[in-house]
C-alpha cells in the first residue's frame, strides 16, 4: 500500500511542507487529523460514543476510541475529513450537521509512534440514539456508549472506570453485545490535556453557550 502524504506544521501550526504518513509518525511530526464524536441527549441526558478500533488496525488495535476520526491527506480540506464518518460508521453527515469545537493539539507517545496531531474536532448531536450504525470491519469492530457526565468525571480523573454499553462485530458477523466497565487502559492514550479539552467544548454546548 502506498504511504499517504500529510501536510506538515510547527508545533505553532505553521505549514512548512508535506511528508509520507510513516515519517511523520517516526519523527513525531506535527500534522492534521478529523475527530468526530458523537453525542445523544435523551430527556435531558446525554451519552457519548466510542468506537472499538478493529484487531486489523496496525495502531492501538481493539481500544476504545473516538467514535470516528482519521488523517487528513494534504489534498483534503478539514470539510473532507467527513468521509470519515461515512466510512467508519456508515452515518452520512453534513458540514451543517456537526458543531466545530476547533483545533485541539492531540500527542501519543509510544515506543512505536510519534503522534504529534493538530486536530480538527467535530460534534454530532442528535435528540435520539444513535442506532444505524454500518461499520467498516478493517477499521471498526464495535460502538458503545457511556454516560457523558460520567466520561466527564473520567476525563478528569476523577472516577477510574466507566460503564460502556453497545456492540461489536465478531469475524463471523455476529453482533455480541457488550455491557461493562473499563478503564483508561482500554482507550487510546489520548494525552489527558485532549480529553479535558474535549469534554469541557462539550459540556459548554449541552449547557448552550
Amino acid at each position: 500500500m502506498q504511504d499517504e502524504l500529510l501536510k506538515i506544521f510547527d508545533e505553532s501550526g505553521k505549514h512548512i511542507g508535506v511528508a509520507p504518513r510513516s515519517e511523520v509518525h517516526k519523527k513525531g511530526l506535527w500534522h492534521e487529523t478529523f475527530h468526530c464524536w458523537l453525542l445523544s441527549v435523551e430527556n435531558k441526558q446525554a451519552s457519548i460514543y466510542f468506537q472499538i478500533r478493529s484487531h486489523h488496525k496496525k495502531d492501538y488495535p481493539n481500544l476504545f476510541d473516538i467514535t470516528a476520526a482519521g488523517h487528513l491527506l494534504f489534498t483534503e480540506t478539514v470539510e473532507d475529513g467527513l468521509r470519515e464518518v461515512k466510512e467508519e460508521l456508515g452515518i452520512e453527515v453534513k458540514m451543517d450537521d456537526v458543531i466545530s469545537l476547533g483545533i485541539i493539539k492531540n500527542s501519543i507517545i509510544l515506543e512505536t509512534i510519534i503522534d504529534h496531531e493538530l486536530s480538527h474536532v467535530f460534534l454530532l448531536k442528535s435528540d435520539k440514539p444513535f442506532t444505524n450504525f454500518n461499520l467498516q470491519k478493517e477499521e471498526v469492530s464495535g460502538i458503545v456508549k457511556a454516560d457523558f457526565n460520567h466520561f466527564y468525571q473520567f476525563a478528569h480523573g476523577l472516577r477510574d472506570t466507566i460503564l460502556v454499553e453497545g456492540f461489536q462485530i465478531t469475524e463471523a458477523d455476529e453482533k455480541i453485545p457488550i455491557q461493562k466497565s473499563v478503564d483508561k487502559n482500554q482507550f487510546v492514550s489520548h494525552e489527558n490535556n485532549y480529553l479535558i479539552d474535549v469534554v469541557e467544548l462539550i459540556n459548554k454546548q449541552l449547557k448552550g453557550y
